[in-house]
């Protein structure tokens, strides 16, 4: 087959930074049976062609993207025709690949991996925030051929609009990424891992107040924060004002081969988001051997309580009681490490390779998988 799928990036010609490690792995998956092309919106500002994993990058950059990539993906239909058009998040991706497939006349595939079905007014955050938005969506979510998620809270979000979504995670390269047997922590100072840029979805408020609930109980950890800090030194503010100076290291950001050493080293990884689709985070852990205390969003909520723990968004306290009774529980800790291993391994990057090819072949041979 001949695919063209639609990112919004994460598929930097260095293969290192500025890429989604999951994405490429799925990407070179697909390159060894099949002639993949990907249409990246704005990995660079510039447009740009080059090679990685395997597949075909068409950049599109900066300025009427949309339109631009849509001649993209007809001018290399031309050329050779494409059998299909899949978009990797929705939002402006699954605008243009629903788009370009009903001019070409071709099935096409949307997975929703992001935040394209909620609105956080308060915090600017969501798909959904604008009737015009929403309208976007639901014709686009109408449009497509199949809808794919990663978990099933984003299963029941896509059935609420009236639409039926299948379960395809976005799963862990274990040759990349191996697999690492849970380990019992030592007696000493607890190691805490949190990994996502600093910004408010993410909610490192409400991480970092629970941190100081735990430290004023007289909890010994340590806090590794990886990820970039795009709310201009705020959250380094915070940790001052709480006085978690020994507690909390913020790292910034770490190429995938940096963070597995710390993840390594981590007795539990600590999610506060108020929304995930995945998060991506929580499948490396488990493979890593470490499990996760977070909010009841994507994988942590579908997890819960056999493969992670899950508090109530924007509630410190709960998540202190989370962390700490884990910390306390060395037996409870490896069970949830064990359990969550287990279904990572299961659903790798393989996995979800498998998973789509079936999905293709299904709508190459039938009118609607519907």
């Amino acid at each position: 087959m001949k695919l063209a799928l639609v990112v919004p990036g994460g598929v930097d010609r260095s293969g290192e930074y500025r890429v989604i490690p999951v994405l490429l792995a799925l990407i070179e998956r697909l390159a060894r049976e099949h002639e993949v092309h990907v249409f990246a919106l704005h990995q660079e500002p510039q447009p740009a062609r080059w090679r990685l994993a395997g597949a075909y990058i068409h950049n599109i950059g900066d300025h009427r993207t949309r339109l631009r990539a849509i001649r993209a993906i007809r001018e290399e239909h031309k050329r050779d025709p494409f059998d299909l058009i899949q978009a990797i998040f929705s939002g402006s991706c699954s605008l243009i690949a629903v788009m370009a497939a009903a001019l070409l006349n071709l099935p096409s595939l949307v997975h929703i991996a992001g935040g394209e079905l909620v609105a956080l007014h308060d915090i600017g955050y969501g798909g959904r925030r604008s009737w015009k938005a929403r309208l976007r969506e639901a014709l686009v979510l109408r449009s497509t051929n199949v809808i794919t998620v990663a978990s099933e809270p984003m299963i029941d979000a896509v059935e609420a609009l009236g639409l039926r979504a299948h379960r395809v995670p976005l799963g862990v390269d274990l040759r990349g990424w191996p697999p690492l047997a849970p380990r019992r922590r030592g007696n000493g100072q607890a190691r805490l891992i949190h990994v996502a840029s600093l910004n408010r979805v993410k909610d490192q408020a409400t991480l970092l107040r629970a941190l100081a609930l735990l430290a004023g109980a007289g909890l010994s950890f340590q806090m590794d924060i990886v990820g970039v800090d795009t709310l201009q030194g705020e959250i380094e503010r915070l940790i001052r004002d709480l006085g978690l100076e020994t507690h909390v290291r913020l790292l910034g950001f770490k190429t995938h081969s940096e963070l597995r050493p710390l993840m390594e080293n981590a007795d539990v990884l600590v999610m506060s988001s108020r929304h995930e689709a995945g998060p991506l985070v929580t499948l490396e852990a488990a493979v890593a051997g470490v499990p996760t205390v977070g909010t009841a969003v994507g994988h942590i909520a579908e997890w819960a309580p056999w493969g992670a723990l899950a508090v109530p968004v924007g509630d410190p306290e709960a998540l202190a009681d989370a962390i700490h009774g884990l910390l306390v529980d060395e037996e409870l800790r490896l069970k949830l490490a064990i359990s969550a291993q287990r279904r990572a391994i299961v659903e790798d990057a393989d996995h979800t390779a498998r998973a789509f090819e079936a999905l293709y072949l299904q709508l190459l041979v039938t009118d609607s998988p519907r």
